[in-house]
């Protein structure tokens, strides 16, 4: 049989915010699925990109002072040293801010005119007065006109409703806490109604979708009664996106132009390596295959095959969807340190163990995953350390001097039966059935160690009439464990590495586990894997929830809750009374020193002043708009009497009050010079 070809995507990451450990879930399941096509010698090219576009770039971009283009360009070298931190391999990654993608957006949309799918019409939508900014639908809360969930988004809802964010009852605006208005737009839409019968078709008659999500889709948005929304894809201005060319003052929603970051980033790849575009999305002999979370399953079972088949490109072959994260049975939070960014993780565990973790967890069904710690720690050690890296560590220390015998010795069929198991996990990995596959292979390894637990090479070294038997013993012992590192291989690339550095064989192909290696030397062992601490774990949720609070006191924002979006349950603070306001101690201080914070994007370390000996370390995120140096010396209005706040680089014992929209538009409470520090500001 031929080798396939087939074309790989994950969701684009969005260019607003570091990755983190439920973000790795989705590209760690899709490189695994990818390494595993590679490894059976299928043609398989993985494409991403960052998602760059709409009001959430705009905001924090003008927030800190420079243009989008220079947030997204950052946001993009920090996205990629993640995923390869975390060996995740893309064939070529992108960015929706691109001409390529331009061109597409163009393509596609002339293609939705020409077919009289686009509609235009004005529409009431909700306006931030206070960011004089429309609000994009990410950036509205409230409560959920049909099931009554509070803190759902603008448009759509946990209990899977989707509606428009002028339906959400109690609306707040998320970029300043203020209640919206109502204001009236120009927007265009895609009429979904008229692909219909496409839709109907290709759900209900393909493989393209686990059943449950079809059965989803066919219940609650095809059914005979319930006409499709019409797609709005415009936003007006301000917008930072891409204009649309026969509608001026109008851009193409972020949703519009992400999922054509698709075929953009494919255009990329196939101008640098000198394949043919059509190749890839316009031909029956490719494969495409997406892996998305289940929160986007509306735009891509939807949307996008309608853009597709308009468009004259290939649909996809298959739509992988997977659940969220949760930790410890609670959804990840910043407040409690389980939003665990890349880099925190890396700091207190090896990026394979997460890898593992996830494999032992997906499943072809869309269902959430759970990182408890404890069980995290225990799959760890037992099934990584304690079974397949064993098989090599027991033997590993004699294997250079005895090297492999030339003929496979008597192993009581655990190598053949280990052979024969290669086709099961084979399929289980096709399938997206990870978590069958780990099982299968960990049988494999539960009974491989009784082999040398039983023949004791130990004991046949220090014996010079047992060398022959003992060769014999480290033959079968790392012939298993090459067998368990080749299956393994698509989900611990470094161990199949460091296999492959042992052995002198690099690991290449599937077929190299029905074959056992012979007659050749073996380099000097070295460890392969440590075990993994609960205590490092426990210490990587401390220091994700201190990077939380710093990063919250920085902005002067409260601690969110949610891995996007801040909690709103009540649009405003409680009212205080003119007597509470009067607790608060304002004083003059005078900045005594100041100098930046390493760790911290936004912080500077100050000691303030004031009067007599008295003294206060304080925290303030001012970074961008002040340089340490032109502080010292200056007057500054600082809360005395606030709670000292413990921060993961220091004790914060007061706030400085400065206003501004942030970043490098700071200002600082300018004082006379005949002001005192110690003295207190009315």
């Amino acid at each position: 049989m031929s080798p396939r070809r087939i074309l790989v995507t994950s969701a684009l990451p969005y260019a607003n915010g570091p990755i983190h450990i439920g973000h790795l879930v989705e590209y760690i399941q899709t490189d695994v699925w990818v390494r595993f096509q590679k490894l059976i010698g299928n043609r398989c090219v993985y494409i991403c990109a960052d998602d760059t576009h709409g009001t959430a770039i705009m905001i924090r971009a003008k927030r800190e002072g420079r243009s989008e283009e220079q947030l997204i360009a950052d946001v993009s070298q920090q996205h990629q040293r993640d995923f390869a931190d975390f060996h995740v391999e893309f064939d070529h990654y992108g960015s929706t801010n691109s001409d390529e993608n331009r061109q597409q957006c163009h393509f596609i949309w002339d293609a939705l005119r020409k077919a009289d799918l686009v509609a235009e019409k004005s529409i009431d939508q909700l306006y931030d007065p206070e960011a004089e900014t429309f609000l994009a639908d990410r950036f509205v809360r409230g409560t959920c006109p049909v099931s009554g969930h509070k803190d759902q988004p603008g448009d759509s809802c946990q209990c899977g409703a989707t509606y428009s964010p002028t339906e959400l009852i109690d609306p707040v605006s998320t970029l300043s806490g203020a209640t919206p208005i109502v204001k009236s737009a120009v927007h265009l839409f895609v009429q979904l109604e008229k692909l219909r019968g496409f839709l109907s078709e290709w759900i209900e008659n393909g493989d393209a979708l686990q059943k449950e999500t079809a059965n989803y889709l066919k219940g609650y948005f095809l059914a005979d009664d319930k006409p499709l929304r019409d797609w709005d894809i415009s936003r007006p201005a301000p917008y930072f996106g891409f204009e649309i060319p026969d509608s001026p003052g109008n851009y193409w929603y972020v949703w519009f132009d992400a999922p054509i970051g698709y075929l953009s980033s494919t255009q990329q790849w196939c101008d640098k390596t000198g394949e043919a575009f059509d190749d890839w999305w316009r031909s029956d002999e490719t494969e495409i295959h997406h892996f998305i979370g289940k929160d986007i399953t509306y735009f891509h079972t939807l949307f996008w095959p309608g853009m597709l088949k308009t468009a004259g490109y290939q649909l996809p072959a298959k739509v992988h969807i997977h659940g969220f994260l949760n930790v410890d049975g609670a959804k990840m939070s910043k407040s409690t340190g389980t939003l665990v960014s890349a880099e925190t993780f890396l700091k207190h565990a090896d990026p394979d163990f997460l890898r593992y973790f996830y494999a032992t967890k997906l499943t072809p069904r869309v269902e959430d995953l759970d990182l408890s710690i404890d069980e995290f720690v225990e799959k760890v050690n037992s099934d990584l350390v304690g079974k397949v890296v064993n098989l090599a560590s027991r033997v590993g220390k004699f294997a250079a001097t005895t090297g492999l015998a030339e003929t496979y010795p008597d192993d009581g069929g655990l190598f053949d039966n280990a052979a024969k198991a290669g086709q099961e996990i084979a399929d289980a990995y096709e399938a997206g059935d990870f978590s069958k596959a780990m099982r299968k292979i960990m049988e494999l390894a539960d009974a491989a160690n009784p082999f040398v637990e039983h023949a004791k090479p130990w004991e046949m070294k220090k014996d010079p009439e047992r060398q022959e038997e003992l060769r014999n013993v480290v033959t079968v012992a790392l012939n298993l464990f090459r067998q368990l590192s080749i299956y393994l291989a698509p989900v611990l690339p470094t161990l199949a590495q460091k296999c492959s550095s042992l052995l002198g064989e690099p690991i290449e192909s599937w077929q190299q586990s029905q074959t056992p290696l012979l007659g050749t030397s073996v380099n000097k062992f070295k460890r392969m894997m440590e075990r993994v601490q609960s205590e490092d774990l426990k210490k990587m949720i401390e220091e994700s929830k201190q990077e939380a609070e710093a990063q919250a006191a920085a902005d002067n924002l409260p601690t969110f809750n949610d891995s996007d979006q801040p909690l709103k349950d009540e649009p405003l603070a409680e009212e205080i009374t003119i007597d509470e306001f009067a607790k608060v101690d304002f004083r003059v201080a005078r900045v005594l020193s100041a100098e930046h914070v390493p760790e911290a994007n936004k912080l500077l370390k100050l000691k303030l002043g004031l009067g007599g000996d008295e003294t206060r370390q304080v925290f303030a995120g001012i970074k961008a708009a002040y340089e340490p140096e032109e502080l010292v010396g200056r007057l500054v209005v600082m809360v005395a009497n606030l709670k000292p706040r413990k921060m993961r680089f220091g004790l914060s014992e007061g706030m400085v009050c400065a206003s501004g929209p942030g970043g490098k538009d700071v200002f600082l409470l300018a004082l006379d010079e005949g002001a005192q520090p110690g003295q207190r500001v009315h």
